[in-house]
């Protein structure tokens, strides 16, 4: 029988202020995520105290109650509660983007133009791995129509991405997202593409021979400046046909914009990012490799990690690959060993319990479970997971290892990993590593570990 989750969003929407005080509300794998209109109302101590609440965040302009792998269940109850629709999933209008700090702006943008199409773009990556090993080892060719209609499954929400973000932005900048995923739609107009590259002006103006497919930031900044055309038209144009002329205005000012200015300007900036992130991986790799393997989690206990996926997006669409999002995937693998060292060195037949079930969730890509339950309360632990985690990571990344897509963590990882040229050293290497961070973490968990805490 389903677990009814009715009580817990009741007793979580009336810990953040009551539903007069949740502007949005939406969560990612373990954690609701609310945007507040203050977000000092809330009681820490009180929202801790909730039976099926494992923690609170407030970070990025976000408070977030960290419930566990059952989340999904739960927002629906608290958007019923708090009478929000779940169109409005993401949705933080411009005047809500525009407070708070600038990191807390960034987070705010990033959660509602992004998030919402992680899961396609991680269902992506899983198809991409297992059509490359099913062409390795010849079930299917790359010229047969179930490859390329498996494909174009995965690819499509990469080369579509600037329709995608365009209408998750027009949500967020609290303007016609309809409109702006026409513009992102004109970045890939394929009459447009191919005129510009056979050279093309505007009024004199050249316009700047790109490819848009398969970018974010163009269509981020384009919408942004949407939204300002549009407040604008809307002041001037009389109400009875803002319908149709306001979008008319929009249209005509930032299609021009983006391809003139904007979309090369963002492109360079895309592959500057690129470039450094390959520069640091290039000039000291076991050095980025262990950092990052090292502390990752804390960064998510944090509520962070939210920002390195525009970085790691951006990586994977600009080049092919990303060095990042390798290393990163070691650290889930080091809590899954914590967790079974942990639970091998409890008496308590309860601990040993939890250790395996919270070892599950890291093998599935799940790791707060793990982070609040021992990591935390036992912070050699912890420590334990930094050691395996740092050590795997500097290994990678003195291999070269590379994630080809966005994927899942745990499991779902592995078949990112796996060039379309053909494997290579980032699979093999992952492997290696993985259970490097496992072994050397499970470790020092069983001798860190204190069965009496």
């Amino acid at each position: 029988m389903a677990k009814d989750y009715t009580q817990l969003a009741k007793d979580v929407v009336a810990a953040v202020g009551g539903k007069e005080n949740i502007v949005s509300v939406t969560n990612c794998m373990t954690r609701l995520r609310f945007v507040l209109k203050d977000d000092s109302i809330p009681n820490e101590d009180e929202v801790k105290a909730i039976n099926g609440v494992k923690g609170v965040m407030n970070q990025g302009g976000q408070y977030q109650i960290i419930i566990g792998t059952n989340v999904s269940n739960v927002t629906p109850k608290v958007r019923e509660i708090a009478g929000i629709s779940a169109e409005d999933e993401g949705a933080v209008k411009i005047d809500k983007v525009g407070q708070g700090s600038l990191w807390d702006r960034f987070f705010k943008v990033i959660s509602g133009c992004i998030m919402p199409m992680i899961g396609p773009m991680i269902a992506g990556g899983i198809i991409k791995g297992i059509l490359t090993l099913c062409t390795t080892f010849g079930v299917l060719s790359s010229t047969s129509g179930a490859y390329q209609l498996w494909y174009a499954a995965a690819d499509a929400v990469l080369y579509f991405m600037p329709v995608i973000v365009g209408f998750s932005a027009g949500k967020v900048f609290g303007c016609n997202q309809y409109v702006t995923a026409t513009i992102g739609a004109a970045f890939l107009y394929p009459n447009l593409v191919a005129a510009v590259g056979e050279g093309v002006d505007f009024f004199g103006i050249p316009v700047v021979a790109a490819t848009y497919s398969n970018t974010l930031f163009p269509v981020l900044l384009t919408s942004f400046l949407a939204s300002l055309v549009e407040k604008g038209a809307k002041k001037i144009v009389p109400e009875m046909v803002q319908l149709m002329l306001a979008p008319v205005i929009v249209l005509l000012v930032t299609v021009p914009v983006s391809w003139l200015a904007i979309g090369p300007v963002m492109n360079m900036l895309s592959n500057a990012i690129s470039s450094a992130v390959m520069w640091l991986f290039d000039v000291a790799p076991v050095l980025a490799g262990v950092a990052l393997g090292a502390f990752w989690q804390m960064v998510v206990l944090l509520g962070l990690h939210s920002a390195m996926i525009p970085i790691i997006i951006n990586n994977i669409t600009t080049l092919g690959a990303d060095p990042l999002n390798a290393v990163l995937g070691l650290t889930v693998w080091a809590l899954a060993g914590v967790s079974l060292g942990y639970a091998l060195k409890m008496r308590d037949p309860e601990k040993r319990a939890e250790g395996i079930t919270d070892m599950t969730t890291c093998l599935f890509g799940v790791t707060e479970p793990t982070i609040y339950s021992i990591a935390l309360p036992q912070f050699k632990c912890f420590m334990a997971a930094w050691v395996g985690g740092g050590i795997a990571g500097g290994i990678l990344a003195a291999l070269g290892g590379k994630c080809f897509s966005m994927a899942g963590d745990g499991f779902f990882r592995i078949p990112a990993m796996i060039n379309p040229a053909g494997i290579d050293i980032s699979f093999y290497g992952f492997i290696i590593t993985m259970l490097i961070a496992f072994a050397v973490s499970g470790i020092l968990a069983y001798i860190l570990a204190d069965p009496e805490k």
